[in-house]
């Protein structure tokens, strides 16, 4: 769908009490996002549809949206329809990698977590997402060998990466998580922060949240066990420290293979070769620190 398409589509929502003039917002990659003011209010509204290549239905999304904000973590829906959903918009800033990581905002992105993690299943409706990376992982490898990708005699390698992964990970409990913890998905309207873009949520572990999280924000080895440290309330074991980088290399294996699916199944002029290459090098690093240096 083109941004004029997309457009129009915002302003024809039968949500609004008059005309309104959709503006856009950078930053979505498998949506189109829009500010639209309508009766002395704000809302971001975003369009976009399923995306079965990468597991993306947006009932689930709206799900979890609701769940998330029934306990404190997201805005509210305001309207949703096929193709589109309206939120509350936040008046803020979104962080970056280094706001992220800062342990100044430790104990901000903790106490959201706990909430989502703690509360947010009690207020899931509908039938139940569940998003687990090894079974993304494998999904896309399959559909590489069915897509013939450049990269199809590369699967065989990653799937046996990823069974030993899970393997180290072992058993989990399960908790409605977010899934993608980018920097730019946390809001500060400079009282509290909010979490945004709920088009992966669904039942995991809480692991893969703080993996994810530390991965997508590069902290270093501190960060990550002050991280796991101010989650659960007590000192990082040495099994929690092995657990958590096994799950932080599923992360970058995810994110990854994400990029060689768009290779394929993306019509964005983005340089996704580009990004599986970046991706694929930061997964090496750290399977390579994860197993103690070696090969």
């Amino acid at each position: 769908m083109s941004l004029e398409d997309a457009a129009a589509k915002a302003a024809g929502l039968p949500c609004w009490s008059g005309p309104v003039d959709p503006q856009p917002v950078s930053g979505g990659i498998t949506n189109t996002n829009f500010r639209v003011d309508d009766g002395g209010r704000s809302y971001m509204v975003r369009i976009g549809g399923n995306i079965p290549v990468h597991g993306i239905r947006r009932t689930y999304e709206t799900a979890a949206s609701h769940a998330a904000h029934a306990v404190g973590v997201a805005p509210g829906v305001v309207f949703t329809t096929k193709g589109a959903l309206v939120i509350d918009w936040i008046e803020g800033q979104t962080f970056s990698e280094a706001e992220a990581s800062d342990p100044a905002n430790l104990s901000r992105i903790v106490e959201l977590l706990h909430r989502l993690h703690r509360d947010g299943a009690k207020h899931l409706r509908g039938r139940a997402p569940l998003f687990w990376v090894f079974h993304v992982v494998r999904d896309y490898g399959h559909r590489m060998i069915d897509d013939g990708h450049r990269l199809k005699g590369e699967v065989p390698r990653l799937m046996a990466l990823a069974d030993e992964l899970e393997k180290a990970v072992g058993a989990i409990e399960l908790a409605l998580c977010h899934n993608d913890l980018l920097a730019a998905n946390f809001i500060d309207d400079g009282s509290r922060l909010w979490l945004v873009d709920w088009e992966y949520a669904g039942y995991d572990t809480p692991f893969f949240d703080l993996a994810n999280l530390a991965s997508n924000n590069q902290m270093d080895a501190g960060q990550q066990t002050a991280l796991m440290e101010a989650y659960w309330g007590r000192a990082a074991t040495t099994e929690n420290h092995h657990r958590l980088g096994a799950m932080m290399c599923a992360s970058l294996l995810r994110e990854a293979m994400w990029g060689m699916v768009q290779e394929v199944h993306s019509s964005l002029d983005v340089d996704f070769e580009a990004y599986t290459a970046e991706n694929t090098a930061r997964f090496e690093a750290a399977l390579k620190d994860w197993r103690g240096g070696s090969s």
